[in-house]
């Protein structure tokens, strides 16, 4: 018998009722809010790669974006938790933003192509050749290794 009455003590307390929470005055809209999590993911993704550097400029990222859509992190953080409490509107958002990355990247891919094929371009007629006979001698190895620098 104390089983079922802790079975029933375990149930009871288990079911609890989630409120989603209500629609902020202030909200984002969607699209807006699309372009403020792009370029948020964007400065976390620059964080990532060169902290040191934009510290040491005293950059704070999270708030040079919300200067520029003119919201505040309160109403980005409200916005957010109304939107992520509705699943069908945040996936959406989210393939949004999944097919801008692609499209960025593949912006990105196309420039540094171009600059490359213009780089091979530029090369003389003599610096081709000299570089294949230079590499088929055996003189100069095939792959250049430069060292990097650190800050």
């Amino acid at each position: 018998m104390k089983y079922v009455y802790l079975i029933l003590l375990i149930f009871a307390f288990g079911c609890q009722s989630l409120e989603k929470p209500e629609k902020p005055d202030n909200l984002i809209p969607e699209e807006k809010m699309v372009d403020i999590m792009m370029e948020t993911y964007l400065s976390n993704a620059a964080r990532s790669v060169n902290n040191r550097k934009l510290r040491s400029y005293g950059l704070k990222l999270d708030s040079i974006i919300y200067a520029k859509y003119n919201v505040d992190s309160l109403q980005f953080v409200k916005s957010n938790t109304y939107y992520a409490a509705n699943l069908e509107i945040y996936e959406s958002m989210f393939k949004t933003i999944e097919e801008r990355f692609i499209a960025l990247k593949e912006e990105a891919d196309s420039v540094q192509k171009k600059e490359e094929e213009q780089e091979e371009n530029n090369k003389t007629e003599a610096e081709k050749r000299k570089d294949t006979i230079a590499e088929q001698s055996g003189l100069v190895p095939s792959i250049q290794v430069s060292q990097d620098s650190i800050e």
